[in-house]
């Protein structure tokens, strides 16, 4: 009945309203830098745009920031301390398999802690395969630098609202040309998104120096592209006294459809390719 329905739903809400995220206040933020945040072109920002202890955030317009933009002020540094924590706690966990020496293209992995002793490159496609389970995680340990070739691919499948993918990384990360990324970047140091570079599902967070932009698309949640999650910072975190679904306190706002990000992804590569052959 309409009556019952709607007494399911109330819960769901509630449930929903008590999740906590090991991101805490960071996962409202898309991108969040502590030096500088630096555009050049026509980038969106889908979520919150932060800085600290920076205050110096340049190219918006002709950046789009769809969420509010925090520049040394007390949500940014309170924003900074909660990835910090997060960022000291996925480097702290016990790892599942070291790939240290493995190009992370071609790999299909299932959840687990994956750690490189030094650093860490992705040249194709890695596909992570949730199997439907809950609350689960994919977490890269990354004792130096991530590295994306042109074009690659991070693939996530059968996940749902719960999951987390987090990529803790030791230095900087540089996501190449035209790269499909998915999942939270957390680097001690810079995070470099080359031209056409998108994070569809996940977020950059520089902790100690400078995000950089170039006409790309980063996106801290997209409805059912990425199973109706926020952005994949949930997890099982419970033992921390994190409850996971990668709400943060707040109930989820209904995201874009796939098919309405399928085509803010084909447009942004339309762009791209228009500005190469100009060029």
């Amino acid at each position: 009945t309409a009556v019952a329905l709607g007494f399911m739903c109330a819960i769901q809400a509630s449930e929903r309203a008590a999740a906590t995220t090991i991101l805490g206040t960071a996962e409202s933020f898309a991108v969040l830098g502590a030096s500088t945040v630096t555009n050049t072109g026509t980038t969106t920002v889908n979520g919150n745009l932060g800085l600290y202890p920076g205050k110096s955030i340049t190219g918006f317009p002709p950046g789009i920031v769809k969420g509010a933009t925090h520049a040394n002020d007390a949500v940014a540094l309170q924003a900074q301390n909660d990835a910090t924590a997060a960022y000291n706690i996925l480097k702290g966990l016990p790892s599942t398999s070291n790939l240290t020496g493995q190009d992370l293209g071609g790999l299909t992995l299932g959840p687990g802690v994956y750690k490189y002793d030094s650093s860490a490159q992705l040249t194709g496609t890695l596909t992570l395969d949730f199997a439907g389970a809950f609350n689960t995680d994919f977490v890269f340990q990354i004792g130096s630098t991530l590295t994306t070739a042109g074009a690659s691919k991070v693939i996530v499948e059968y996940g749902n609202s719960t999951d987390g993918v987090f990529f803790q990384v030791g230095s900087s990360a540089t996501l190449g040309t035209g790269t499909t990324f998915a999942g939270n970047i957390l680097a001690d140091q810079s995070i470099t998104l080359t031209t056409c570079a998108t994070i569809l599902c996940g977020r950059a967070i520089a902790l100690h120096a400078a995000v950089t932009m170039d006409t790309n698309t980063i996106s801290k949640g997209c409805g059912i592209s990425d199973f109706s999650s926020v952005g994949f910072s949930g997890g099982d975190f419970t033992s921390l006294g994190f409850t996971g679904g990668g709400f943060n306190g707040i109930p989820g706002v209904p995201e874009p459809s796939t098919w309405a990000m399928m085509l803010i992804g084909f447009a942004g590569l339309g762009f791209c390719f228009r500005s190469s052959k100009a060029t």
